[in-house]
């Protein structure tokens, strides 16, 4: 439940009752032209409301004071990039990420209790080992390109759309044209040239930058959802490109979250950028997380809360009783944010044991923003465990290739991935 519900009760009330008065023919122009010029006061005033000094001292936006707020870190774990086995752990981290994603999408912000029933209705174990087989909206497209069915077990026929995986394509595309010294103004040019739509923070900032808002202030106009899981999802690629170096990886996810997200959005990029650059240097997830914790400020609430997940898994041994910790110390919170995915994504980590099939399965079951968590705990378990480390069903459907809604980008080989993330890696390495 929202923090404040009453006010999301009482606005859609207010809208009834003026619906129900215009039917009517009342004389209702004075009241909304009042109500809307209330409401603009309202919101200009919580826009510009500045939040607790404690708060702003421990969460910056620039990197250099990010960095100096930092807790001490490896920063890199090699001395040069290891190009042996290299290609194997990126393959494996594309196609976990690919596959957490496709298994999250179909149940999307479902609730426990619909999934449940879903799975037992079609005679599925849950939480899922293996693709959903079936769905009560099928044909339903997502982005415009891929229908329900497509994701699917027995009608996959390639990794389907998503903006979880859109954005990490849309990261090669950065790093290839622009190259690893890339900037905010250079992220912005590839939103505008390869983006047709948006959700959320991004829809905010892309239509800000349509209307020739400044880049620095793109994200901050008109934009609630600055520390939602937008960013966060887009941290795949920065790691991909800095393996072993999690200081640069979140270095470069900073870059691209400041286009859109603030304070604990951007460290949601820069954290996961971080742990997945240390996963392709590391055997344990959880090691992977920590070294992505030292990559952003000691003291914001993120680090307190996944500092908070971590201490709970020495006692948590089941994905219900986490999904209820994560209720309890988030109530209130959108199940969008990226503090409580964040924590989910910790916890499905955590309970999967380094067995792909269980961690995604239960971070999909955990819920909220599911087949955002499912993607970057995918991600992160198959960049340790390599390609051969994943089940065949899960990335054998895909066929060698990624659907995109990207403009002029209809399609990427997952082969070509391969190869195109681990030479921006070496240029990344070189530079």
């Amino acid at each position: 439940m929202p923090y404040f519900e009453e006010v999301k009760a009482l606005a859609a009330q207010i809208a009834d009752w003026a619906d129900l008065r215009h039917e009517q023919e009342a004389d209702i122009k004075a009241v909304m032209k009042r109500l809307r010029r209330e409401l603009r006061r309202a919101r200009e005033a919580l826009a510009t409301a500045r939040p607790r000094r404690r708060i702003r001292e421990r969460e910056p936006n620039e990197l250099s004071e990010i960095r100096a707020l930092r807790p001490d870190g490896p920063r890199k774990l090699w001395d040069q990039l290891h190009a042996k086995g290299l290609a194997n752990r990126m393959r494996g981290a594309w196609l976990g990420r690919a596959a957490g994603c496709t298994l999250g999408v179909p149940v999307e912000n479902w609730s426990v209790a619909a999934m449940e029933a879903l799975a037992r209705q079609h005679g599925m174990a849950f939480p899922p080992e293996d693709y959903w087989t079936a769905h009560p909206q099928p044909d339903e497209l997502r982005y415009g390109v891929s229908p329900t069915r497509a994701y699917l077990r027995g009608s996959i026929k390639e990794v389907p759309v998503d903006d979880d995986l859109a954005y990490t394509l849309l990261g090669l595309l950065i790093l290839e044209e622009y190259g690893p010294d890339f900037t905010t103004e250079d992220v912005a040019a590839a939103w505008l040239k390869y983006l047709p739509a948006a959700c959320t923070a991004e829809a905010v900032a892309l239509e800000n930058l349509r209307a020739d808002v400044p880049v620095h202030t793109a994200g901050e106009l008109n934009n609630p959802f600055q520390e939602w899981i937008g960013a966060d999802i887009r941290s795949d690629p920065w790691g991909y490109a800095a393996p072993g170096w999690p200081e640069k990886a979140a270095e470069l996810a900073h870059r691209d979250a400041l286009l859109s997200h603030r304070c604990n959005g951007v460290y949601g990029a820069m954290f996961f950028a971080a742990a997945i650059a240390a996963a392709f240097a590391v055997d344990e997830p959880l090691e992977a997380l920590r070294i992505g914790l030292t990559e952003i400020p000691a003291e914001c609430r993120l680090a307190k809360d996944l500092l908070w997940a971590l201490d709970r898994t020495r006692e948590l041994t089941h994905w219900r009783d986490a999904r209820a910790a994560v209720d309890a110390r988030f109530a209130g919170m959108h199940p969008v944010h990226t503090n409580n995915n964040a924590c989910l994504t910790l916890f499905g980590l955590h309970l999967g044991q380094k067995d792909f099939t269980k961690t995604i399965g239960v971070t999909v079951a955990m819920g909220l923003d599911n087949d955002c968590t499912a993607a970057t705990a995918g991600s992160i378990l198959g960049a340790i465990l390599g390609a051969e480390g994943i089940p065949p069903h899960w990335w054998k459907p895909f066929r060698g290739t990624a659907r995109t809604y990207l403009l002029n980008q209809p399609s990427f080989g997952n082969p070509a991935l391969v190869k195109r993330f681990s030479a921006v890696a070496s240029h990344v390495w070189k530079s």
